[in-house]
C-alpha cells in the first residue's frame, strides 16, 4: 500500500527547496498574518468618533461631555451648531454617535429637576451601536446616582437621563449590518481570484510567448485580461444585490443608480490587484497564496467584522490600502444611511485611484520578453 512513499515524499522535499518563495511564504506569511490580526481583533469598542451639538454651553453641560470623552469610549470630533449637522455628520460617516444637550441643561440641574440629553446612534453598524447605547445610558446613570434629587411629588427619578434613538437600523437587524459589507467582500474575493490566475495560467500553458510576438501593447494585453473579468463583475454585482433586496430584505435607502456607479471603481480596483498578483506568480498555487495576503485582511481589516476605528495605526493603515474597506463604507452608507455623492465622493475618488495606480504597475511589471 505505501509502496514507493520515500522516493515521493524525497522528490517533492526537493522540489519545495528548490523554490524559496513559495517555502518562505509558507513560513512567513501565516505568522505575520496571526500578528497583525492578533493586535487588530478587538472586540472592545473604543473612541467612538462622536459629534456635539450644546445649546447650553455652560460648565454644567461641559463637565457631562468631559464624563463621555474621560470614559475612553467617545472622541469628539466635531461640533455642529445645527440639527441638521449633527445628522449630516452620522449621514457622513464622520461620526457614530451624536449628542444633544438642550439650552436648559444646566438651569434644570441648578434647579434641581430632571433633564434629559438626546443621543442619535449610528445602527449601520451593529457592533459599534450597541455598546455606544450602553455606555452612554451608563454614563448618564452614573451622572445620575452621584446628582440624585428626589422631585415634589416623592418620586424618584434620574436627574439626568439619556433619551438615546438608532438612526437608519432601529430593529438593529443583523442583515442590515452584515449583507451589505458581505457583498463587497464576496465580490472582491471572487473577482480578483479570477484575474490573479490569466497571466499564470498563459505562463503555465506555455502560451505567454504566443502573447509576446502580438503586436498588442502591454497596456493593451492587461485591459484585454481584465475587460471579460469586468464584464462578470458587474453581473455578479447585480446578482448579489438582487440577492440582498430580495433574499435578506435589505431596503436601500439610498439612489440605486448611484450605486450601481460606485460599483464601478471598486470592480475596476479588484481585477487590478488580481492582475498585479499574476504578475509576481510563477504557478497558480503562488498565485493563491499571495491573493491571501489581501484577502484576510479584506475580512478582517476593511471594517466588515471589526471596528477599523479600534486598530494600532500601523494595521488601520494597511486595511486603508484594501479597496473594500472604502466600499463597505459606501454600501452602508448608501444602503442604510441614505447618503448621496457629496457624502461619498471621497471613497469613489479613492477606488478609482487605487485602480489607474494598480493597473500603472501590472503594465510596467509585465514585460514582453523572456
Amino acid at each position: 500500500m505505501f509502496r514507493g512513499i520515500a522516493p515521493v515524499m524525497y522528490k517533492e522535499t526537493i522540489h519545495l527547496l528548490r523554490d524559496p518563495r513559495t517555502f518562505l511564504l509558507m513560513l512567513a506569511v501565516p505568522s505575520i498574518q496571526l500578528t497583525i490580526f492578533g493586535y487588530a481583533i478587538d472586540l472592545d469598542v473604543r473612541n467612538v468618533p462622536t459629534a456635539v451639538y450644546n445649546l447650553d454651553g455652560r460648565e454644567e453641560s461641559r463637565e457631562l461631555l468631559n464624563t463621555f470623552v474621560n470614559s475612553g469610549y467617545f472622541d469628539i470630533v466635531e461640533t455642529a451648531l445645527s440639527d441638521e449637522e449633527l445628522v449630516g455628520a452620522i449621514v457622513r460617516g464622520d461620526a457614530k454617535v451624536a449628542l444633544k444637550i438642550p439650552p436648559h441643561y444646566t438651569d434644570d440641574i441648578l434647579r434641581g429637576q430632571p433633564t434629559a440629553i438626546q443621543v442619535l446612534i449610528d445602527g449601520s453598524d451593529s457592533t459599534v451601536a450597541m455598546q455606544a447605547l450602553n455606555v452612554a445610558n451608563a454614563i448618564t446613570l452614573r451622572k445620575s446616582m452621584e446628582m440624585s434629587v428626589e422631585t415634589v411629588n416623592g418620586a424618584m427619578q434620574p436627574p439626568v437621563e439619556a433619551r438615546s434613538r438608532m438612526l437608519f437600523n432601529p430593529d438593529m437587524r443583523t442583515a442590515n449590518f452584515m449583507v451589505p459589507g458581505l457583498v463587497g467582500v464576496v465580490l472582491q474575493m471572487t473577482t480578483m481570484l479570477l484575474t490573479t490566475f490569466a497571466i499564470v495560467r498563459e505562463k503555465e500553458n506555455g502560451t505567454l510567448e504566443q502573447l509576446m510576438v502580438t503586436p498588442v501593447s502591454r497596456l493593451g494585453l492587461m485591459l484585454g485580461k481584465l475587460m471579460p473579468y469586468f464584464a462578470v463583475g458587474v453581473f455578479e454585482a447585480a446578482f448579489l444585490v438582487v440577492i440582498m433586496r430580495t433574499l435578506f430584505q435589505v431596503p436601500i435607502a439610498g439612489n440605486v443608480a448611484l450605486l450601481a456607479l460606485f460599483f464601478i471603481p471598486f470592480l475596476f480596483s479588484a481585477l487590478g490587484f488580481g492582475l498585479l498578483i499574476s504578475t509576481f506568480a510563477e504557478n497558480q498555487i503562488q498565485a493563491l497564496q499571495y491573493s491571501l495576503v489581501i484577502v484576510l485582511p479584506s475580512v478582517l481589516l476593511s471594517g466588515f467584522m471589526f471596528p477599523l476605528d479600534n486598530m494600532p495605526t500601523p494595521i488601520y493603515i494597511i486595511g486603508r490600502l484594501v479597496p473594500v474597506t472604502y466600499f463597505i463604507e459606501v454600501m452602508r452608507g448608501l444602503v442604510l444611511r441614505g447618503a448621496g455623492l457629496e457624502d461619498l465622493w471621497y471613497q469613489g475618488l479613492v477606488l478609482i485611484g487605487m485602480g489607474v495606480a494598480v493597473l500603472t504597475v501590472s503594465t510596467i511589471r509585465f514585460r514582453k520578453t523572456l
